[in-house]
C-alpha cells in the first residue's frame, strides 16, 4: 500500500490532478491549428490557439499540451499560443532514444523553427519546466520572456520525501498506475497505448538522476517569472534561492523601483503542486507578467 502511495504522489507530481476533467473533454481549447513537426527524429504534435506574440507552453510529466486548457481562454486572448505534447507524452510518439530534459529543449527550439518562430515566451510546469529552462539554457536567442511554475535547479530542490516517491517509478510500476487520471488521458491520445510501460521506465530513469543547474540559472539574462504554491512539492527556501540566483531579492527596489530584477517570484497562497496548475491565481499572475514592459537585462 506504501508503495502504491508512492508512486501515486511520484506521479501527480509532474501533472496536476485538477486538470484532469479538462482534460477528459475533447476539443476543450478549440485549436485553431494542430499538426506533427518533425524535430530531431520525433513527429512532435503541436496546437496553435489565438494570434499575436507566441508564447509556447510545455506541460507536466505524463500530461499532454490539453492539460492547459483551463488557462486557454486567458493566455490566447491577445497572443498565439503554441502547445506541445513533449516526447512519448500525449499525440507524440516515442522513439529510441532516452528522455531527458536537454534533448527535450532541442527538440522545442527545432519546433519553433519548423515554425519560423525566431522569439517566444516560453512557459513550462513542472517536468515541462525542467525543459522550459533547458532551453532557456540552452537556446537563450530563443526565449524572449520565461515562466517556471513548480520546477527546482536542482534535485535536492524538492522535498526529501518527494525525492524518495520520484525513485520508485519504473517499469514496475506500470500496472498500478493504470488506475490513475494520467493512464487513462495517455490511453486516449497515445498512438501506442501499449508503450504505456516504457514511457514509465525511461521517466523513472530521468527523475533518479541528479542534476545542479545553479550556474547555468545564474548566467540567465531573459525576464523570468518563478511561481510556487505555498504547499508546493519544491522547497520555498529552494525557490527563494532560484529567485536569488536570477539576480532578485538582493535589495530593496527602491521608490522608483529602479532596484527590481528582470525576475519575479510568485509565491500563491494555500496552493500545492498538484493545485497550483488549476487556480486563477496562475492564469492572473502570469497574464499580468507577460503584459508588463519588458525589463532591462540584468
Amino acid at each position: 500500500m506504501k508503495l502504491k502511495r508512492n508512486l501515486l504522489t511520484a506521479s501527480v507530481l509532474f501533472i496536476s490532478l485538477a486538470t484532469s476533467q479538462s482534460l477528459a473533454q475533447s476539443g476543450a481549447m478549440g485549436a485553431v491549428k494542430s499538426g506533427y513537426a518533425p524535430v530531431n527524429g520525433l513527429r512532435l504534435y503541436y496546437e496553435i490557439h489565438g494570434s499575436g506574440e507566441p508564447l509556447i507552453l510545455l506541460h507536466g510529466g505524463f500530461g499532454a499540451g490539453d492539460m492547459f486548457a483551463p488557462m486557454m481562454p486567458v493566455l490566447s486572448q491577445h497572443r498565439q499560443v503554441i502547445t506541445v505534447d513533449l516526447q512519448a507524452h500525449g499525440r507524440t510518439a516515442d522513439i529510441d532514444r532516452p528522455i531527458t530534459f536537454e534533448v527535450m529543449a532541442d527538440d522545442i527550439a527545432g519546433l519553433a523553427k519548423y515554425l519560423g518562430i525566431t522569439n517566444a515566451d516560453v512557459m513550462g510546469y513542472s517536468l515541462g519546466g525542467g525543459v522550459a529552462l533547458r532551453t532557456a539554457v540552452q537556446h537563450p536567442e530563443l526565449v524572449k520572456r520565461l515562466i517556471l511554475v513548480s520546477v527546482a535547479f536542482r534535485r535536492d530542490g524538492w522535498y526529501r520525501e518527494i525525492v524518495t516517491a520520484m525513485s520508485q517509478v519504473g517499469a514496475a510500476s506500470a500496472e498500478p498506475m493504470k488506475q490513475t487520471p494520467m493512464y487513462q488521458m495517455y490511453s486516449r491520445l497515445a498512438p501506442r497505448p501499449a508503450d504505456w510501460p516504457v514511457l514509465l521506465a525511461k521517466i523513472g530513469d530521468l527523475l533518479k538522476r541528479d542534476y545542479d543547474w545553479s550556474s547555468d540559472v545564474a548566467g540567465l539574462k531573459m525576464p523570468t517569472l518563478l511561481v510556487y504554491g505555498d504547499a508546493d512539492a519544491v522547497r520555498t527556501a529552494h525557490a527563494v534561492q532560484f529567485f536569488e540566483l536570477l539576480g532578485g531579492g538582493k535589495k530593496d527596489g527602491g521608490w522608483d523601483g529602479s532596484g527590481i530584477s528582470t525576475a519575479r517570484l510568485a509565491i500563491l497562497p494555500g496552493l500545492t503542486h498538484y493545485t497550483v496548475f488549476s487556480s486563477p491565481l496562475l492564469s492572473a499572475t502570469v497574464a499580468s507578467f507577460l503584459g508588463a514592459p519588458m525589463s532591462a537585462a540584468k
